[in-house]
């Protein structure tokens, strides 16, 4: 039986993240101004054809596979990214907030953008805080570290964006980041998990320390129509 986390993007733009979708029942997306993910209740060849049809800009789009899949016609992919989908699955003791985070607004939209287009996490457009539950920490008035949530698939809410600027590397602040997201998602009765490059050691053993395991790996599709 197929887990709902093999199809989050789906899951999120039918129950969270409703608010922020377009489309059908079979085909829906969200405003490319808010993320570029594209899912299908069921991933066929047909709904990429309706995808085609619905979609009102050119793209680019981003469709998550837990397997890899063959993109048919109509689309060409840019792209293809694979890593891992991590689940939290302990509900040990956390650590305290040892620094000051701060709720990251509209005002902040600016240095978020230049810090993601820095540090490329994954996909980062100008309405993305729409998602919600964005923090930050500063060094003086400049943003140097930040954390949010995207997909908000039922009760399952996934860890996005988590960067620091390389000048700021090696404080910790991607850590403390992490423990207040998942501080807040347990506390309301929600499951974190997230999405990392397979090559990305780093954040891996992070993630790991914090309590994440690895569920699958994940492949994400960056595709354009033709």
């Amino acid at each position: 039986m197929e887990h709902l986390l093999d199809n989050p993007a789906w899951h999120a733009l039918v129950s969270g993240n409703k608010h922020l979708s377009f489309g059908n029942d079979e085909v829906r997306y969200f405003d490319r101004e808010v993320s570029p993910f594209v899912a299908f209740n069921k991933n066929n060849g047909a709904n990429f054809g309706i995808l085609q049809t619905l979609l009102p800009h050119a793209g680019p789009v981003l469709f998550i596979s837990p397997v890899e899949v063959e993109i048919p016609g109509g689309w060409k992919v840019l792209k293809v990214i694979s890593g891992f989908q991590m689940v939290y699955d302990t509900r040990q003791p956390l650590q305290e907030i040892s620094i000051e985070i701060v709720h990251l607004t509209d005002e902040h939209i600016p240095q978020m953008m230049a810090l993601t287009q820095l540090t490329n996490p994954g996909p980062f457009a100008a309405r993305t805080i729409d998602f919600g539950h964005y923090k930050g920490v500063f060094e003086g008035d400049k943003l140097v570290a930040m954390a949010g949530q995207r997909l908000q698939a039922f009760n399952y809410t996934e860890v996005s964006a988590v960067c620091t600027h390389p000048e700021q590397a090696g404080k910790g602040y991607a850590r403390q980041l992490l423990l207040d997201q998942i501080k807040r998602m347990t506390a309301a009765a929600n499951t974190p998990f997230l999405h990392v490059r397979d090559d990305n050691e780093r954040a891996i053993k992070v993630y790991r320390d914090l309590g994440f395991s690895t569920r699958s790996n994940v492949f994400f599709y960056l595709m354009m129509k033709n």
